[in-house]
């Protein structure tokens, strides 16, 4: 009860990411692997640095999972039609399905993993995680472009 709040947040991070790990298995996903389809179910046609960007990650780990969607036929690699050297991503019909079917699963029980808060208590935690969120985003930007 007394640990720093970074502490916490730390534990916190990991049995979430443990808790996402459970709840997808046997959907043949990952839960990175989720967190690209539903990028790209928000915004078909990114480039993978965008995807990366947009799911808090890196373009490394982005690729590798992307071969992984690839390989299952759950996304598509395509050549940008106005710039040849651009590859963008796309959610295939299966993937789609996947992702829909996956959602509809643990959805529920990802949400009900959460206590009800204090509507008094909830714009100070709002902001504390929105703030946390922006840093480490802004950290990983800048690690990406070696500054």
């Amino acid at each position: 009860p007394d640990a720093a709040l970074s502490e916490l947040m730390i534990v916190a991070s990991r049995t979430m990411g443990a808790c996402m790990g459970q709840l997808v298995q046997g959907s043949g996903l990952t839960p990175a692997g989720l967190g690209v389809l539903r990028v790209l179910e928000a915004r078909d046609g990114l480039k993978s640095s965008e995807v990366a960007a947009r799911g808090w990650s890196t373009p490394g780990t982005v690729t590798t999972v992307v071969d992984t969607l690839v390989r299952d036929g759950l996304v598509e690699r395509r050549r940008d039609n106005h710039d040849r050297r651009v590859v963008r991503l796309y959610l295939t019909p299966p993937g789609r399905e996947r992702l829909i079917e996956t959602l509809s699963r643990i959805g529920p029980r990802w949400r009900g993993t959460f206590p009800e808060v204090d509507p008094a208590d909830e714009p100070a935690i709002r902001k504390f995680l929105m703030d946390t969120i922006e840093r480490f985003s802004d950290t990983l930007s800048r690690k990406e472009r070696g500054t």
